[in-house]
C-alpha cells in the first residue's frame, strides 16, 4: 500500500484528495493544526491523523519522525495547507502579510525538508497545491499571491534538484475551489480560510479538483492548471499579461 502525506488534511481539498487516493488503495497521513478539525477525523487502516503547526519547523520534524517510524515508504507529499487574506494591501497589517507567507510558503518548506530523503528513497512525488495567484496577479490578495509565487518558485527549482533521484514534482494550480464559501470566519487581522471568498469566478467542487489533480499525478505532469478558469488564466497570462490583468480586475468583485 502506497502512503501519501497531506498537509491541511482537515480542509475541504485535503479531505477530497485523501478520499481520491484512498479509492486507489492508498494510505493517507493527514496533518493539520491541533483543534476540532483534526480531532474529528477518523483513524483507520487507510488513514492516520497527526496534529501539527507547520510554521513550527521543530514540530514538523518531530511529527515526520513519528510518521517515518510507522510507515516504511512515503510515496507522495501533498503541500496543501494554506490561508488567505482578502483585502487591499493599503489596509493590511504587516503581521498578517508575514503570517500568510509563514503558513503557505515556509510551512511547505519545513515539510519538504522533513520528508525529502523519504521521497527520494521511494522515487516518489512532491505535489504542491498552488493557485492561479501563483502564476499571475490577483487583486486584493497581495500576500496570498506572493506566497503562491514563492511556492511555485521553490518547487519549480526543487524539481531540477531532485530529478536525478527519480523524484517527480507536480505543481497544481486551481482557480476558485468551493471549500468554505460564505464561511470566511475572518480574523481581526483579515486572515481567512482558503476557498471562503464570495468574489470568486466559476467555483469548482473540491472533489472535481481532487480528481483532476490525481490524474495529473498519474500522468507525471509537471504543471497543471486545475479547472476551466485556471486553464484560461494560464494561457491568457502567458499570451498577454496586460489583457489578463484587465480581465481579472473587471471580474473579481468587491468581497461581501
Amino acid at each position: 500500500m502506497k502512503t501519501a502525506v497531506i498537509t491541511g488534511g482537515a480542509g475541504g481539498l485535503g479531505q477530497a484528495l485523501a478520499t481520491r487516493l484512498q479509492r486507489e488503495s492508498w494510505h493517507t497521513v493527514l496533518l493539520d493544526l491541533p483543534g476540532p478539525g483534526v480531532d474529528g477525523l477518523p483513524q483507520n487502516e487507510q488513514q492516520s491523523i497527526y496534529a501539527c503547526d507547520l510554521t513550527d519547523g521543530g514540530a514538523v520534524e518531530q511529527v515526520a519522525q513519528q510518521v517515518l517510524a510507522e510507515h516504511t515508504s512515503i510515496d507522495l507529499v501533498v503541500y496543501n495547507a494554506g490561508i488567505t487574506h482578502i483585502g487591499w494591501f493599503a489596509d493590511m497589517g504587516l503581521e498578517a502579510h508575514r503570517k500568510v507567507l509563514d503558513v503557505n510558503y515556509f510551512g511547505a518548506v519545513h515539510t519538504a525538508r522533513a520528508f525529502l530523503k523519504a521521497v527520494r528513497a521511494s522515487k516518489g512525488c512532491h505535489l504542491a497545491i498552488s493557485s492561479v495567484a501563483g502564476f499571475s496577479p490577483l487583486i486584493k490578495r497581495t500576500a496570498y499571491a506572493a506566497s503562491k509565487h514563492a511556492l511555485e518558485g521553490f518547487f519549480g527549482s526543487l524539481r531540477s534538484e531532485e530529478k536525478s533521484y527519480g523524484v517527480h514534482t507536480l505543481i497544481a494550480a486551481p482557480s476558485f475551489v468551493a471549500t468554505n464559501v460564505g464561511r470566511s470566519e475572518t480574523q481581526e487581522n483579515g486572515l481567512a480560510r482558503p476557498g471562503s471568498s464570495t468574489d470568486g469566478v466559476d467555483y469548482m467542487s473540491a472533489e472535481r479538483a481532487a480528481d483532476i489533480i490525481y490524474k495529473a499525478y498519474v500522468r507525471k505532469t509537471e504543471m497543471k492548471p486545475v479547472g476551466r478558469v485556471a486553464s484560461l488564466a494560464w494561457w491568457l497570462n502567458r499570451l498577454s499579461p496586460k489583457a489578463y490583468q484587465l480581465l481579472m480586475e473587471r471580474n473579481i468583485k468587491e468581497p461581501s
